[in-house]
Parts: structure tokens; sequence; C-alpha cells
């Protein structure tokens, strides 16, 4: 008992939680709270919120009139229930979003530089063990989660992109082994504070991938995006790349570059959805098929 309030009053204080600003932004730490579900939810509702996080409905209510009145959210009459109202936050909501989310990004990497490697990995498996422990009923809730990679996902992604690209395209194992490559260099080359692999896990199972890496100073590349079969039609694709968006703008990217090839509708869709425009097409033989290659860009 004793080791566990110890424990949250030492990481409440590193946090900064007990400040009354959240990282010396305008606003405290549940509103920051709030920008970052609003920011990352398809579709929320205020009891959506208000049951996910256990927030008292009339302080979730108050918050947000306030967040109205600032010009950061709005609401709507949601079409499946009339009864709900669907909240969405405005592009200067979503501009107070990125200046907290830079403001934690940067304090995370500050902490993260003083650390060893091998401290690196040990923070990084403790906060997983406290997460596996009291998190699984809320994880399991919550369908659809998406986390940052952990050892045997990289291997996972090799594994099912090989599988999937033969089954659905014909693709031989070069392209099984170009991924292994990419996942390879990834993982030698690991930028934590520039770069990320994302899995979205539904009910718990891991659904699909992505990864965000850097091509320059100013330049971030989107690479191997993936969704399984069976978790298709959840909207996977479209927050994957999303969250990749908010993190290259979060990091200071000014572009973000993709390559993907014609055949791939469902994915080319999801780009084209997000901003980013088709500016050169080529053909080329890989993985004993004749393809056309596509460059893809988003300015930032």
């Amino acid at each position: 008992m004793n080791a566990v309030r110890r424990f949250n009053r030492f990481y409440t204080r590193q946090i900064g939680a007990l400040r009354r600003r959240f990282l010396d932004s305008p606003f405290p730490l549940a509103e920051a709270r709030i920008y970052y579900e609003l920011a990352h939810r398809e579709q929320p509702t205020a009891s959506d919120l208000a049951n996910d996080l256990g927030l008292d409905a009339g302080y979730l209510s108050r918050m947000i009139r306030a967040f109205e009145q600032r010009g950061h959210l709005t609401s709507t009459r949601s079409d499946r229930d009339g009864r709900r109202s669907v909240l969405a936050l405005t592009l200067s909501g979503r501009e107070v979003f990125r200046a907290i989310d830079r403001r934690q990004h940067g304090q995370i990497a500050k902490l993260l530089t003083t650390l060893r490697v091998s401290d690196r990995r040990r923070l990084l498996d403790a906060m997983r063990t406290i997460e596996d422990v009291l998190g699984a009923k809320a994880d399991h809730a919550a369908s659809l989660v998406i986390r940052a990679h952990r050892p045997g996902d990289i291997g996972w992604v090799v594994h099912r992109h090989g599988l999937l690209y033969a089954q659905e395209f014909g693709w031989d194992e070069r392209f099984e082994a170009l991924v292994a490559e990419i996942v390879a260099r990834f993982i030698s080359k690991f930028d934590p504070t520039r770069e990320r692999c994302m899995i979205a896990e539904l009910d718990g199972e891991i659904a699909g991938s992505i990864f965000l890496v850097t091509k320059s100073a100013s330049v971030a590349q989107l690479r191997l995006l993936l969704v399984e079969p069976s978790a298709r039609g959840h909207g996977i694709g479209h927050r994957l790349v999303r969250e990749c968006i908010e993190f290259a703008r979060s990091s200071k990217y000014r572009k973000i570059v993709l390559w993907t090839n014609s055949v791939l509708h469902a994915a080319r869709h999801i780009y084209e959805q997000a901003g980013f425009r088709l500016v050169r097409e080529e053909r080329h033989a890989s993985f004993g098929k004749s393809l056309i290659g596509q460059n893809w860009e988003l300015t930032l």
C-alpha cells in the first residue's frame, strides 16, 4: 500500500499533474486530456468521454461549454441518435491541441534523452507492465487502441506483410524481404523523438500498423500501412495515418512523403482523404509483378 502511494506521489510530481496549468499551457490537466481525446476519437459524444474517463457529467459539461466559448469545439446532433451530440475540435481547437502535444512531446523527449538506452527500455517495460496489470479491462472496453511498438511487433509486421500481399496481390517473397530491410533499419536507427511505429489493436488483438520515419530534417516518410482483413471497415487505416500526421506536425516536419503502388486502392483512398496529393508515377517490375509506383506528398 505505501509503495503504491509513494509511486503515485512521485509520478504526479514528475509529470506536473499537481500544477495549476499543464505544461505551462493555459489549461489544467483535465482540459488538456479532453483536447487529446477529442483529437483522437471518431465522432465522440459527451457521454462517451464521461464513461471512458470516469468524469462527472456535470464537470465535463462545464468544460465542453468553456471549449465552445473559446471557439475550440463544435457540437452537432448525431445522425444515428438525435438525443446525442457529436463533438469535434475546430481548426483553432486542433491548433491548441497541437501546441499542448508539442509541449508534452518536448517534455518526454527531454526526460528520455537523459537516460541510457538500457534505462529507457527498463522504464518502458515497467510502464507496459503497469498498463497490462491495471488497464486490461479499460483497454478491452475501448475497441480500438493505438500504441507504440513492443518486442515481437516488428516480426509481426514482416510476417503479415509477406503473407497478406502474397494472398491478396500475388507478390513474391522479395516484398517480404524488402519489409524486413525497412523495419531492421528502423530499429537500428530509431529516434523516438522523430519517428514512430504505431500498432493498432482491436479488442486486444493486433489489427494494423504504420511507420513514420525521418527522410530529412524537414521531411518525414510514411511507410508500411497495413490493416488486417478481419479489422477493415473500422476506420483503422484512417486513424493510423491521422496519428502519423499529428505526430509529424508536433515534430515540426514540413512535409510527409510516401511511395505506394496503384493496385493498393484502399490505401490510396486513405491517403487522398488525409490530404496527400499524387506527384509522380512510374512503371516498374517488382515482387514478381508489373506495377505502377506512385509518389504522394502532404505539406504540413
